[in-house]
């Protein structure tokens, strides 16, 4: 969890902005390549960088993979493994099996679903010294700790390169071990093994490893840069070369979409580490929360938790049945979570159980009086959370529950009860946003405002130009990002 946009890769001062990256989701077997073709070029040298942002963790997820399908001595790749390790490897995938060398295995793991990683991975065979042929940085610090280490003859031909090799990016050559979760600016540097630096830096006020312009990067007769600036009704826009060297990519389709969650303006998501058990999880960018498997109320918690400033969100309920065994809500960090009678856990319902949350279920919602009527399928919940007066207010496509007005603090539920006074309860604990979901039921969408491939028929956004909702946010009230954090939180 992120607590007041202090975190990794938060957006600081000074910086280069990146404003769009691509969500990638293996269940919708996503994938895109660049088919190099042509002459083989040389193979001794080349870097890849990549920013991305986990959102499933424990599967083995192809970074950068290049080379021709099923040869080992014409492959390398890099990758997180299933002990989310990072992983280069020549013959990654051959005749469907995973086979090769191992030339790093990092002994260091990779788990917070919160943060951005920018990633590194630099080779020269030509160097005398030989761990000094691949080098491997993550947010600008050099890896140096293994539990393998390989390296690869001097002047050995890489898996780059050659007569009619690809370069792949977020799946295998194999169209396998796809990523979950979101990329940024990928890109390759042909001819050159180039260090961290040449990518990034770090703040001078804040030490965080942040992005920089690589307009003055040589890239190479075959590198490439992806912005994706472009966005069009293929997909394929997105995958636009900036390098200069106009490089084209295959299977670019309309499921990886385009996001504003990028390295410089982290949104809020889902968050697979904080969680009852495994039998809730995420999908869509960390956006979409499915209970599918075992029995009874599972909960999970947004990356995010605040105390201070006000902030807004929409659920989208995917159908009538499933909104009835959903709970929408807030949670506080230090006693997120309580066990129902079934064993499984859900929200707190301050009405009975204690004050352990605070939610909106189905046509009623705890800690406000009245009731709303029974939702729909397609149905949008809107969320205000007023941190500076302790209220909560919950609306349905447009229209605020209990004649509420979150910009005027009116009819707001109260959410003081867990402890004596709001303010003690601001200084105690983060209020986090939370769901919690019976088997077998899920929610379509949690839309902090960063994953712009939401089923969404408008795109209003806070005042400060931030987030991509149905319903404009309330006056005062902000999408959960770093940038807004940084200024109210």
């Amino acid at each position: 969890m992120i607590d007041a946009g202090i975190g990794a890769n938060s957006a600081s001062s000074g910086a280069y902005d990146i404003e769009y990256s691509s969500v990638w989701e293996s269940d919708l077997q996503d994938q895109a390549y660049l088919t190099q073709g042509g002459t083989a070029g040389t193979r001794t040298k080349h870097t890849w960088s990549m920013w991305i942002k986990r959102t499933e963790l424990g599967t083995r997820q192809m970074l950068f993979e290049g080379g021709t399908n099923n040869t080992v001595t014409t492959q390398l790749s890099l990758s997180f493994q299933t002990t989310d390790a990072l992983e280069v490897r020549a013959g990654e995938y051959v005749n469907g099996s995973v086979a090769g060398t191992v030339y790093r295995l990092t002994n260091r793991v990779f788990r917070d679903t919160a943060a951005w990683y920018h990633i590194v991975a630099a080779f020269d065979t030509t160097q005398g010294t030989a761990n000094d042929r691949i080098k491997i940085w993550v947010n600008g610090v050099q890896e140096t700790s293994f539990a393998t280490t390989a390296n690869p003859g001097q002047n050995t031909d890489l898996g780059l390169f050659a007569a009619n090799a690809q370069s792949s990016i977020g799946v295998s050559a194999n169209n396998a071990f796809y990523v979950n979760g979101y990329i940024a600016h990928p890109a390759l540097v042909y001819n050159a093994q180039l260090n961290a630096d040449s990518f990034g830096e770090f703040d001078e006020d804040s030490g965080i490893w942040k992005p920089i312009n690589l307009g003055g990067v040589t890239f190479g007769t075959y590198g490439y840069w992806m912005k994706n600036e472009i966005k069009n009704g293929t997909g394929s826009g997105m995958a636009t070369d900036s390098s200069g060297n106009s490089k084209t990519f295959a299977n670019w389709d309309d499921t990886i979409y385009q996001s504003t969650d990028t390295p410089t303006n982290n949104f809020c998501t889902m968050n697979n580490n904080s969680r009852t058990n495994g039998n809730i999880r995420t999908q869509e960018g960390g956006t979409q929360v499915t209970a599918d498997g075992g029995s009874g109320w599972v909960s999970m918690n947004a990356t995010m938790g605040v105390q201070a400033g006000k902030w807004y969100w929409e659920v989208r309920y995917e159908n009538t049945t499933d909104a009835n065994n959903v709970m929408v809500g807030i949670a506080a960090s230090d006693d997120p979570y309580i066990p129902n009678k079934s064993g499984g856990y859900y929200l707190g319902n301050v009405a009975t159980t204690g004050s352990h949350g605070w939610l909106f279920k189905y046509s009623t919602v705890y800690n406000m009086s009245g009731t709303w009527s029974d939702l729909s399928a397609g149905d949008i919940a809107m969320v205000a959370l007023d941190c500076d007066n302790g209220k909560l207010y919950f609306g349905v496509n447009g229209t605020w529950k209990n004649s509420s007005n979150p910009a005027t603090n009116t009819n707001g539920g109260d959410y003081a009860g867990y402890q004596t006074a709001v303010a003690q309860q601001c200084q105690d604990s983060f209020m986090i946003p939370s769901v919690s979901l019976y088997q077998g039921k899920r929610i379509k969408s949690m839309n902090f405002g960063g994953h712009t491939g939401n089923p969404i028929s408008s795109a209003e956004s806070d005042a400060n130009g931030y987030g991509t909702f149905e319903y404009t946010p309330p006056s005062g009230f902000y999408s959960l990002c770093t940038k807004n954090l940084a200024e109210f939180g």
